[in-house]
């Protein structure tokens, strides 16, 4: 037990206590492959700074709702091909120097992945499994919660956003992904909706 709470502070406490170069920042509910670990330090042992994730599966979800969000959801670019790091990311030395104390935010994988350039991160092919929390009412929470992180950040960090993720895909892109998942499609745009309607200071809930 420390005096002070907050996942913050725990990452901080880590970092100070850690020896390695090499730092592994994991949530108590992901699971990781076997050749996860090992492969993600074999993509941080360079020199220059890295970040670096895995491949993110969703556990199966137990409502509807969930499931068809999470279904959309990893059709997402961001999600599909990017380096998201949700649950799991990871920093060489030299990536770990970028920034000092971890500072007081929502979002703590969003301020770590954008203190690098998309080319200086790297997605290995080995798997973790991530839970997306369950049911409508949570999912909005999350979502705006996650919306508030981003916007945290631009605020605070305005320099970080130089190395937001490129476009996410063209109309065709979204046109095929909405045809082969239009139940999906229909739940991700509900809660999208959802979460810009006035009201609703979204509670600290696990999930994305």
């Amino acid at each position: 037990a420390t005096e002070t709470g907050g996942k913050l502070n725990a990452l901080q406490l880590g970092d100070d206590a850690a020896r390695a170069d090499i730092r592994i920042y994991l949530d108590a509910d992901v699971s990781v492959s076997r050749a996860l670990i090992p492969a993600i330090i074999a993509a941080l042992e360079t020199e220059a700074p890295r970040y670096a994730s895995g491949t993110p599966e969703i556990a199966p979800a137990q409502s509807p709702v969930t499931r068809a969000y999470a279904r959309f959801w990893q059709k997402l670019p961001f999600v599909s091909n990017g380096v998201p790091g949700f649950g799991l990311f990871a920093v060489n030395a030299p990536g770990r120097a970028r920034w000092q104390a971890w500072p007081d935010i929502i979002s703590d994988d969003t301020f770590a992945r954008l203190n690098f350039a998309p080319s200086e991160r790297v997605r290995v092919p080995e798997t973790y499994r991530w839970p997306m929390i369950e049911g409508l009412s949570g999912l909005i929470r999350v979502r705006r919660r996650q919306d508030r992180g981003v916007k945290e950040i631009g605020e605070k960090f305005p320099g970080l956003l130089k190395n937001a993720d490129p476009a996410a895909s063209s109309g065709t892109g979204k046109l095929k992904a909405i045809l082969r998942d239009p139940l999906g499609f229909v739940v991700y745009g509900f809660i999208a909706l959802c979460v810009r309607l006035p009201g609703g200071k979204g509670d600290w809930a696990r999930g994305r």
